[in-house]
């Protein structure tokens, strides 16, 4: 089957000198029914001293892309480390963590931090990172086409998702005039994001450009569907990111994502009490 692009929104691209210590949210937070399993996605530019200081989180996964500059990390176990352009940190904060994430000496990070929900199950894992440097990442080639394979598969190419919910990241690079027929899973709900460039999307050739989010639903079927891209006169780079929906109740408290707000309201006090770290 071949998806159809269900709907499209978009952000306007901030010029450079607009870029530094902003932030845009490209998915906002509240529509679920609509978005589950992700929750938010932001665009943030930030140099020193500007940064995100030690804050916490529970019962929800972030997925952190480096678009340009430095970002370094830090949390309370002790993890420490420095992600470069094209790199991507997978963290899961399933109980509790408490981190930091600051541009790295001088430098201007440029970053997009997608929120991945964890169904209930999972909300009290033990909190882990994977950094996965842009160095490691399995690339499909064809005429005029890059796919970089973060999680998920494309083509021939595939790799494990570093998330404890399955997803697919790709970085998908293509030359004017070019078609992509990337399978999906059919269960997958999922999204495009466009860095640059325009194309044409899904069945119905939906035309997307620069700062728009075009998203597909699952299929009724089984397998693998397929997505169509076709790249206009210039070239297009686009984010796709996809994974199962979780179909339960979600419930937000700042950094804190659970199923009820009793659970919130637990986290806060957790937290207050020095317990939020324990277990």
């Amino acid at each position: 089957m071949e998806r159809e692009i269900v709907r499209v929104h978009g952000v306007t691209k901030r010029g450079p000198s607009e870029q530094v210590n902003d932030k845009q949210i490209i998915l906002q937070a509240g529509n679920y029914a609509q978005t589950t399993p992700f929750l938010m996605l932001s665009e943030d530019w930030f140099a020193a001293p500007r940064g995100f200081e030690a804050h916490p989180h529970r019962g929800m996964q972030t997925v952190t892309f480096v678009l340009e500059g430095a970002l370094e990390h830090k949390d309370h176990t002790g993890g420490h480390g420095v992600l470069r352009a094209g790199d991507v940190q997978w963290m899961t904060a399933g109980r509790g963590v408490e981190h930091s994430e600051m541009p790295h000496g001088n430098e201007m990070a440029h970053t997009l931090q997608l929120w991945l929900n964890l169904p209930a199950k999972q909300k009290m894992i033990a909190a882990r990172y994977v950094n996965q440097a842009a160095a490691d990442v399995p690339v499909r080639k064809e005429d005029g086409i890059e796919v970089r394979v973060y999680a998920g598969r494309s083509g021939s190419v595939e790799h494990s998702y570093g998330s404890d919910w399955p997803l697919t990241l790709l970085d998908i690079r293509m030359e004017p005039r070019k078609f992509l027929f990337q399978e999906i899973p059919a269960m997958y709900r999922g999204f495009a994001y466009v860095l640059e460039g325009s194309a044409r999307l899904g069945a119905d050739g939906t035309p997307v450009t620069v700062g728009h989010v075009a998203w597909f639903d699952p299929s009724l079927g089984d397998g693998d569907d397929t997505l169509t891209i076709a790249s206009d006169e210039k070239k297009v780079r686009l984010l796709l990111f996809a994974a199962p929906p979780i179909q339960e109740p979600v419930a937000f408290g700042g950094p804190f994502v659970m199923n009820t707000a009793q659970e919130i309201q637990q986290a806060f006090a957790d937290y207050r009490s020095g317990k939020f770290l324990e277990g």
